[in-house]
């Protein structure tokens, strides 16, 4: 696990709220006025969000720094290894303390670095992230289990210094231009373009694509004398717009970035030891079983689960008879790309869209095997243009789903909202939550799964797309959801097992996850 604090969020208590099933129809419209203010009527959603971002804001205090010097350096910071051994044994827990200290040799006196832990043995194409504790005053310990045998590799790196988790959070919560939207409108044979966004400052008349009952809104310009419902095509690119400070922005150069902590600490050799204990047979993975921390390791290029076995499953045998639904990102375009290079006879259906964002439908007659995936609504931070000629919110689409035993529904979201005000993430969070409660009410027997985020690139572009933003949000996910009968695929602690850094892992990593669900399902 990753932990800069201990951000076990308990925010259910705020969240317990009565759910409006009240619908109502989708709105579009031209409108000369401004965005939404939320705190102009704070409905139950608004309260909702404004109690998690409180929690939140408690457990990400601000950290002012007037100087460089006094964050946290990883070259002065002090790794001691706890009951160190010539040999360890398998299934042991190993234990680092760590004493932080800034580039100037001083101890820190708070916590609230973004640290990642992980062991590996290379050869063997093993992984596992190790547990984070933070004490809040300069200390942390990071707990690591022994899960095989062989040469191991420990490492912890400092992602950021809590003064840059402090400056990130602040600058996240600032502004909603880091990125443009340029919105393509339909005129007779030719097009016109023009600006887009979650929230649009002009005083020009705009087009406001609004679910009322979400209150999840979208603006455009509205180009003169064409209606708003011309909208076609949508993409993005990056602004040059900044809520750091040129010192803040120090913090995030790469050569501050992913700095490891553990240089002086050489590989440890852990043996079987005692060859009469043998270790409890397991149960097999099954949908809803809670998971632990780390939630499981990799070895021989395969993951597995602390907590249960995961059986071998035949795929296609298992796929018979169910429609599997998966909304969201492209982190979970790559399943219905690995389930059709898998399944010879999935076929793809032509639904006449274009683009690497178009719906994809891939069906077998035979076993009669329906595979969905869809893109999420507004935010989609991509450079090439999309249809938004059928776009619509993941909360819609399961308020039409029937649902049923042979339903499956798989949702990953969360990497094309890190660039913007954590609150957006949350309403897109709440609206799915309810709109799952109401399926389950009417199809108890659907399943529902939450893939979580990936880790990514740790260099590429830290303000907006930082490995911090997607945690903050793996955290509040799964807290928002705790209350369903729904499970989730732990992709943030397998992709920091198998050290991808990468935002589309390699096909092993999708394999594997794919497995977890095969085995929930199966």
């Amino acid at each position: 696990m990753e932990l800069s604090k201990v951000f076990k969020l308990k925010l259910w208590t705020v969240l317990k709220l009565p759910i409006s099933l009240h619908h109502r129809n989708f709105i579009m419209k031209s409108c000369p006025a401004a965005p939404l203010d939320p705190a102009v009527s704070p409905t139950e959603t608004e309260l909702r969000i404004k109690g998690i971002k409180e929690k939140l804001d408690q457990l990400i205090p601000p950290r002012p720094f007037t100087n460089v010097s006094s964050t946290t350096s990883a070259t002065h910071s002090k790794a001691t290894l706890l009951s160190p051994r010539d040999t360890y044994c398998r299934g042991d827990q190993l234990d680092v303390l760590l004493e932080v200290r800034d580039h100037l040799g001083r101890r820190k006196e708070y916590g609230g670095d973004f640290l990642r832990a992980r062991m590996s043995s290379p050869t063997l194409k093993a992984g596992a992230s190790g547990k984070v504790t933070d004490f809040n005053n300069g200390t942390y310990l990071v707990s690591f289990t022994l899960f095989w045998e062989g040469r191991v590799s420990l490492s912890v790196l400092l992602i950021l210094p809590s003064e840059g988790v402090s400056a990130l959070w602040r600058a996240r919560n600032q502004g909603y231009d880091r990125v443009i939207f340029t919105g393509q409108f339909a005129n007779g044979t030719s097009h016109v373009n023009t600006d887009c966004a979650l929230v649009l400052n002009s005083s020009a008349e705009l087009c406001e694509y609004l679910d009322s009952r979400d209150q999840e809104a979208f603006y455009c310009v509205k180009p003169p004398h064409i209606p708003c419902a011309a909208l076609t095509h949508m993409h993005s690119k990056n602004k040059a717009v900044s809520y750091l400070s040129k010192q803040e922005r120090s913090l995030f150069e790469r050569s501050n970035v992913g700095i490891e902590m553990m240089k002086k600490f050489g590989a440890i050799t852990v043996s079987k030891c005692n060859t009469e204990k043998t270790a409890p047979m397991k149960k097999k993975c099954k949908f809803g079983m809670a998971s632990t921390i780390p939630s499981g390791h990799v070895w021989k290029d395969t993951w597995n689960p602390v907590s249960c076995s995961l059986a071998p499953i035949e795929m296609k045998e298992c796929l018979r008879g169910k429609f599997i639904h998966l909304m969201g990102d492209s982190t979970i375009r790559q399943w219905i790309e690995y389930f059709k290079s898998s399944i010879k006879t999935l076929k793809s259906v032509d639904l006449h869209e274009s683009g690497k964002f178009q719906k994809q439908f891939a069906v077998d007659l035979d076993k009669n095997i329906k595979i969905q995936w869809q893109k999420h609504s507004y935010p989609l931070v991509v450079s090439l243009a999309y249809s938004v000629k059928e776009i619509e919110y993941i909360a819609r689409v399961i308020d039409r789903t029937g649902g049923g035993k042979s339903t499956i529904i798989v949702i990953s979201l969360g990497q094309h909202f890190r660039p913007f005000p954590i609150n957006v993430f949350l309403r897109r969070a709440l609206s799915i939550h309810d709109a799952v409660q109401r399926l389950l009410l009417r199809s108890p027997d659907t399943v529902v799964i939450i893939k979580a985020e990936n880790i990514r690139e740790m260099h590429t572009d830290v303000e907006r797309f930082s490995d911090f933003h997607g945690y903050i949000q793996y955290l509040a996910i799964k807290d928002i959801f705790q209350d369903l009968n729904v499970s989730i695929i732990d992709a943030w602690d397998i992709t920091i097992a198998y050290g991808t850094n990468n935002v589309h892992p390699p096909q092993s990593v999708v394999r594997n996850q794919i497995n977890i669900l095969l085995n929930f399902i199966c």
